[in-house]
């Protein structure tokens, strides 16, 4: 996930300082309101909800937002939505896989917002499972590097069910199965190591090398996917190297 990774994780920097902060802002307290409908307000009995708002609190939304979201989720408070998830599978630029995820309460709108994004940018949509089985499902911690070593990380994590620690360039990036994910992330907090964020992702088993011209494509289609207020997350199976990755944001 390597090039991957490092664009999402330049890319989050960026949203927070830019004009998508809105936006941004609006997908996490999705989050935290569809975790406290689906495990109930009780942050210690539900680490999704524990994890939604940690997110959240690490992009600077405000505490009342995050409160106002997790009693909306959990009916203490009126004007909930009632949030589905939808996957939706497709083919970008360069034959690259793409997973779209939508937290929606209008299933025909999330869906016509994602097939326009794709036909406008080179892609098109794919039948359900045709896409999805070049993923797996993961726990993903990201963790800012600060003055840790990627041993110091890995010290930290083995024991609690963690695969591998990759090295991001500003970050490192721990992989676990789904199901290990809060023990991994407790195991991180013991050892007083701070996270940027902790979830369940999907991963690709396999991925297609991107050349400039490529990654460009899928960056903006991405951007465009991301632009839907339907779309939560956007998981494809690229790889772009460091070279390309400096030519990129230049």
């Amino acid at each position: 996930m390597s090039g991957h990774s490092k664009w999402a994780t330049t890319k989050h920097k960026k949203a927070v300082i830019d004009a998508k902060r809105g936006k941004l802002f609006a997908k996490l307290i999705k989050n935290i309101e569809v975790a406290a409908r689906m495990g109930g307000v009780d942050i210690e009995g539900n680490p999704t909800l524990y994890d939604a708002i940690q997110k959240a609190k690490k992009q600077s939304v405000p505490n009342k937002n995050i409160d106002s979201a997790v009693k909306r989720g959990g009916g203490l408070e009126a004007g909930g939505a009632d949030y589905e998830t939808i996957m939706y599978e497709g083919y970008g630029p360069n034959g690259v896989a793409v997973l779209i995820e939508c937290l929606t309460d209008n299933r025909n709108r999330a869906a016509s917002d994602v097939r326009v994004a794709m036909t406008r940018n080179g892609g098109n949509m794919a039948d359900p499972g045709s896409v999805s089985y070049l993923f797996n499902r993961k726990g993903v911690i990201i963790v800012p590097k600060g003055e840790l070593t990627e041993d110091d990380v890995l010290g930290a994590v083995l024991d609690a069910g963690a695969e591998e620690v990759n090295d991001l360039g500003e970050s490192f990036e721990v992989l676990s199965e789904a199901t290990d994910l809060v023990a991994v992330r407790t195991a991180l907090q013991e050892a007083g190591i701070d996270y940027d964020s902790a979830e369940a992702n999907f991963v690709p088993t396999m991925q297609v090398e991107l050349d400039e011209e490529g990654a460009k494509k899928i960056f903006k289609l991405i951007d465009a996917l991301e632009d839907s207020d339907d779309v939560q997350n956007v998981f494809a199976n690229f790889d772009v190297s460091d070279e390309v990755m400096e030519k990129v944001d230049a």
